[in-house]
């Protein structure tokens, strides 16, 4: 007969219900407490930065993998988390002006490893071309962290109080459009607030809504397809943080 469990996600399609299940204020605290972990280590140094970052990081891998619906998975997840620190190790050595040289020159090896071990897998095509697709995807989100830590500091505080405050608010049990509006509001808020504290000034009102509408696309993603407990606990977390990095990045660098 097989394995009869199911997960949350098709138990809701089989009663006919969303199979988006929002991880919900536990996770969001989570993120919260990273969040500001990330703003008062770049506060302190890209080495007290480096502590929550590598957390960050780890969170995402393993998380994507159990989003994907794959799990164990632990050489792929290991695979991803070690790109991670690759490009954390480039970043440090080739200073914050080569930060994208060395995250794009870190995906790019990765991405060619795990297409080169993919090959040597003995499973069938299907699930060869998922796990590729999965460690790919993971990989990528994990290095794609590193932004935070070649965004300028002064940014890095701003998007990680940005990001606290919109996961938080978007936890509350608010109708789905108004939801989606307060956590913007406040995202944008609390980056201004973050802002005054920083050379950017007003324009952490930017950097803020920007941070706090990746960190909700990341919390949509986290909310897909395979819910459960341990999502929730990974994905949800990481997910908004890992997102934001790009836009931390970019916005930074424009508004100084």
């Amino acid at each position: 007969m097989g394995n009869a469990r199911i997960t949350d996600a098709q138990r809701a399609r089989a009663e006919g219900r969303s199979p988006i299940i929002p991880p919900g204020m536990q996770p969001a605290g989570l993120t919260a407490l990273l969040g500001l972990l990330l703003a008062g280590g770049a506060a302190v140094g890209p080495y007290a930065l480096i502590v929550p970052l590598v957390v960050l990081q780890a969170v995402t891998a393993a998380g994507w993998f159990r989003l994907n619906g794959m799990w164990p998975a632990r050489q792929g997840i290991a695979l991803a988390f070690l790109g991670g620190l690759v490009s954390d190790a480039a970043l440090l050595i080739a200073g914050k002006d080569n930060a994208p040289a060395a995250i794009i020159g870190t995906l790019g090896v990765w991405v060619l490893l795990v297409v080169v071990l993919q090959l040597r897998s003995r499973a069938d095509a299907d699930e060869r071309m998922q796990g590729l697709m999965a460690t790919v995807a993971s990989a990528a989100l994990a290095i794609l962290a590193t932004g935070h830590l070649g965004a300028l500091p002064d940014a890095v505080i701003v998007g990680g109080v940005a990001v606290a405050a919109a996961t938080v608010a978007r936890a509350l049990p608010l109708p789905a459009i108004a939801s989606v509006v307060v956590a913007l509001l406040v995202a944008a808020g609390a980056g201004f607030v973050a802002g005054g504290f920083t050379d950017l000034g007003s324009g952490g009102a930017l950097l803020g809504l920007g941070a706090g509408v990746c960190a909700l696309v990341g919390l949509r993603a986290a909310s897909y397809d395979y819910p459960s407990r341990f999502v929730h606990m990974t994905a949800g977390v990481a997910l908004p943080l890992t997102a934001a990095a790009p836009a931390v990045y970019l916005l930074g660098r424009v508004l100084t």
